[in-house]
């Protein structure tokens, strides 16, 4: 009976997805739930919900909610981290002083000012949260869905020895979306993405016969156009050759070419994950609601617990090839230990990685095209200042992520960068206890 952890629970839809997602493994229907959050009312949301779903199907997992952190952790086996820290006021700072500077964002909790201060307030209590597993359970695997992933994962390699993944739906949820461009389903194709987190690339996209599907991807985008919500991404795949991963909203803040000037945006920009600004903060102001009267209807009983199927999250599958030694492979976020060669050795990539039940297994890929390593380097750059103001408390090295951060730098001047950091940091200060 493996014992599943989820950290953050309290966000019901995603807690959904991913109960279901183990229980659709025959080898894992007596699985050992144990939910926890920091927030009571949404975390009991999430176990009366669990509790319906084991009356309906009559299945013999168990399920407990706790709000202690360490409760939760005590012997488990997997712990799935879905964590926002601190809430929605330092989040906000992060979207709306940037934007004072003429710093548009999307979504703010990659890259850019949002997730470069999403990183230094979020790490520490990530490290928390590793060291508590270390003394709970320090055999454990973490599985982070938490942003900003590629920091968060390169902090807790090299400060804890927490088994640590990251982990993202970009991949296939891009695959899924090429494919279904050119008339096709994301059963239809194969593919090698290599890169890091929302800046990987699609180094090879296939039919399951092996034919190359780019030259009917490019021929459709020039008779028809690109999708009207994704016109900022399918715009650069055109110019640099390669598709990469996440939407338009995301990818235009890791790049210094779009949100620079408004009449770009406005010829390229489109709704929500299209690239508006600020439309995370929207999002997450009311994206949870639905699914608690969902949640509510299905514990009343006045609706069916869906159940059976499987979602294109990763975490249940590995747990499943960790528990049974079925081969799985995933795009994982890992440290470039030798990886891909192209970029810094010892930062955080996201590469194929074959799962089973000797571990983890990262693909060695070789180089990127170097178009598509230099812009990754570009994020990196800021990754590694970030992560080290992070572990150091070092103000000055958090400025200077900022100050190299590829948007910011194309809107900015340094003193504007300056006094931007300046009135962000006095404003979060309180969430980043390191300095």
């Amino acid at each position: 009976m493996p014992k599943v952890t989820l950290i953050g629970a309290g966000s019901v839809g995603f807690t959904q997805t991913l109960v279901s997602d183990v229980l659709s493994f025959e080898a894992l229907r007596d699985t050992e739930f144990s939910l926890m959050d920091i927030d009571a009312e949404r975390l009991d949301v999430a176990y009366q919900w669990a509790s319906k779903l084991k009356e309906q199907e009559n299945l013999p997992f168990t399920v407990s909610q706790t709000l202690d952190r360490k409760e939760a952790l005590d012997g488990a086996d997997y712990v799935i981290c879905t964590i926002l820290a601190h809430g929605l006021e330092p989040f906000e700072n992060e979207i709306n002083i940037p934007y004072k500077y003429g710093i548009t964002q999307n979504v703010g909790d990659t890259l850019c000012v949002g997730g470069i201060f999403r990183a230094l307030r979020t790490i520490p209590v990530m490290l928390d949260i590793c060291r508590d597993m270390e003394q709970m359970c320090p055999d454990a695997w973490m599985l982070n869905y938490t942003n900003p992933m590629s920091m968060l994962t390169w902090a807790c390699n090299v400060a804890t020895s927490i088994k640590f993944l990251g982990l993202c739906h970009g991949v296939q949820g891009t695959a899924g979306e090429m494919a279904s461009f050119i008339g096709l389903g994301r059963d239809e194709v194969r593919y090698w993405t290599v890169g890091i987190n929302h800046l990987a690339w699609f180094l090879r996209f296939e039919s399951l016969d092996g034919e190359d599907l780019y030259p009917r991807i490019w021929d459709k985008l020039e008779k028809d156009g690109p999708p009207e919500d994704d016109k900022i991404r399918w715009d650069f795949a055109r110019h640099i050759g390669y598709f990469m991963t996440e939407s338009s909203g995301h990818f235009s803040e890791y790049v210094p070419y779009y949100r620079k000037r408004q009449d770009i945006m406005e010829q390229l920009s489109g709704p929500g994950f299209g690239g508006v600004h600020a439309y995370i903060l929207d999002h997450y102001r009311t994206h949870w609601k639905p699914h608690a009267e969902r949640a509510f209807k299905q514990i009343r009983g006045e609706e069916p617990i869906p159940f059976g199927g499987r979602s294109v999250e990763y975490a249940s599958n590995i747990i499943n090839s960790l528990e049974t030694g079925e081969l799985f492979r995933l795009n994982a976020n890992v440290m470039n230990d030798g990886l891909i060669t192209n970029l810094p050795q010892g930062s955080c990539v996201e590469v194929p990685t074959f799962v089973d039940n000797l571990g983890a297994h990262p693909c060695a890929v070789g180089d990127l095209p170097p178009q598509c390593a230099a812009l990754d380097i570009s994020n990196i750059n800021v990754h590694t200042l970030a992560v080290q103001a992070a572990l150091e408390g070092d103000r000055e090295k958090a400025f200077q992520a900022v100050l190299v951060d590829p948007l910011t730098s194309a809107v900015c001047s340094p003193g504007e960068i300056r006094a931007m950091f300046d009135e962000l940091f006095e404003a979060n200060r309180q969430w980043m206890p390191q300095f």
